[in-house]
């Protein structure tokens, strides 16, 4: 690399965890300069094997650094190759108009003697270390999802810094929450020029006007906290105008869903968007025990198996170990999956035995259901397409939002996928509850008018299990 790097350009090396986190991540550095360590380039060549996302992942980065590289002499890539001379930068829609340098020569620097040879990570600090010394004029950076590849650069003196590019919020906590109190003044500010009717099926519809409607989206939902128990959905939005639907109430024996009754107002909420046909897309986010998976399997079977919507119920989820790895598990599909499954497959035994049935007849009832849904593994989604099937995602803040687009994009026609997790119970290494995936498709999908979006915040499994959740 040249010395002639504009002095108020930042250089910036990127770990090999940033690129397997996100390939991409080569085009979202705008005008500054992008360093690739030759270890970098080794770690990525032992990841690339095999059939994990990880290695999938390695090899997308290779084959763009190798379409970067491809027809670049030995001059640029020593003077640093231009990053907007690529065929893919509309695909990942990404602006840069930095260089893209690698390490082509031994380095000056050499590790301090509180850092043992032979370490990748303490390879790439030591590039960052030999780079200080021979730039001075450039602000040289490393980027890792590590953190305590950070401490570590932080201890030696090396600016360093997470992988930003795909949070979508600074704080967890202002997440869409799809739902929103109104004001006690609502219907004096709102209502001076409202419209209502009924729609088929007995629905409620009004027609509201004024300066809150611009900050509501489809499909959000709204209520008033006074005894009226007003609460209804946001159908469209166009201005200041917004017609919303009266929402249905599930908290009635009379009107159960297969058995279940919601127990507070935002599990109505939430079986008021599960059981719409016309919404594709929902996500659930909340503590242990708010219903999130009991919710998304009843209303599931009460679409599947009593109105016909769908042909069967698909469950997945990241097989990611609380505790120690239990190894290879023999079986099909399914029976490998069941270990992983249990809190589906609880929830789907307790909604079976909600019958006033005998014995016999609950037994059919529960093998009936059970033929109707199917458990698969996450690993053998790519390239499939679903059609007429409601999936159940369960524990997605476990995955990146790479990931997420990759199960999302499987759904096809007349299939409604539910995503369900809890940000406080990440267990994948190098994501936080600001760069999950549930939480980059909460955020890009609150203004989607086929989707819908709730956190349920109050838990009703028991009240151990809630004082667990809000104490420990």
């Amino acid at each position: 690399m040249s010395n002639d790097t504009h002095p108020e350009k930042k250089l910036f090396i990127l770990d090999t965890n940033v690129l397997i986190h996100d390939p991409s991540a080569l085009f979202r550095f705008q005008e500054h300069g992008i360093y690739i360590p030759m270890i970098v380039l080794e770690e990525l060549d032992n990841s690339k094997k095999g059939f994990s996302e990880v290695a999938r992942s390695a090899r997308q980065a290779s084959r763009f650094l190798d379409e970067l590289i491809r027809h670049a002499d030995l001059r640029t890539i020593n003077e640093g190759i231009p990053l907007p001379q690529i065929q893919f930068a509309a695909r990942i829609d990404a602006q840069c108009s930095g260089r893209l340098f690698f390490q082509v020569k031994r380095l000056s620097s050499v590790l301090p003697d509180s850092l043992p040879g032979g370490v990748a990570d303490n390879a790439i600090l030591g590039t960052a270390l030999a780079l200080i010394e021979d730039l001075p004029e450039v602000q040289v950076t490393l980027v890792s999802k590590d953190i305590n590849m950070r401490i570590k650069a932080s201890v030696l003196g090396i600016r360093a810094e997470d992988y930003h590019s795909d949070q979508v919020l600074d704080d967890v906590n202002l997440l869409y929450s799809g739902m929103e109190e109104l004001p006690p003044d609502f219907w004096s500010t709102h209502g001076n020029k409202m419209e209502s009717w009924q729609g088929p099926h007995g629905h409620t519809f009004y027609k509201v006007a004024g300066p809150l409607v611009k900050n509501w989206h489809s499909n959000q939902f709204l209520y008033l906290p006074d005894d009226s128990q007003f609460e209804c959905l946001v159908r469209s939005v166009e201005g200041d105008t917004a017609t919303l639907e009266l929402a249905h109430d599930y908290r009635t024996p009379q009107h159960n869903v297969w058995g279940i009754q919601a127990r507070n107002r935002e599990q109505n909420f939430a079986l008021n968007v599960l059981l719409d046909p016309n919404i594709d897309f929902v996500t659930l986010l909340g503590q242990a025990g708010t219903g999130k998976t009991l919710l998304a399997l009843a209303a599931g079977l009460a679409q599947t198996m009593d109105d016909k919507l769908y042909k069967e119920i698909i469950m997945t989820r990241e097989t990611i170990p609380l505790g120690e790895d239990i190894g290879f598990l023999p079986g099909t599909e399914e029976e490998k999956m069941a270990p992983w499954m249990g809190a589906l497959l609880d929830n789907l035994e307790l909604l079976s035995s909600h019958t006033d049935a005998g014995e016999w007849e609950r037994a059919a009832t529960g093998s009936l259901v059970s033929s109707r849904v199917k458990v698969r593994a996450l690993n053998f989604m790519r390239g499939r397409t679903f059609l007429n099937r409601y999936i159940i995602l369960d524990e997605a803040q476990n995955l990146t939002p790479k990931q997420m687009k990759t199960l999302i994009t499987r759904a096809g026609p007349q299939t409604k996928v539910i995503c369900l997790g809890n940000l406080g119970q990440i267990d994948t290494p190098y994501l936080t509850g600001t760069t999950s995936g549930l939480t980059y498709v909460v955020d890009h999908f609150k203004a989607y008018p086929y989707g819908a979006h709730l956190t349920l915040r109050r838990g009703e499994r028991s009240r151990l299990a809630d004082f667990a959740a809000e104490t420990l």
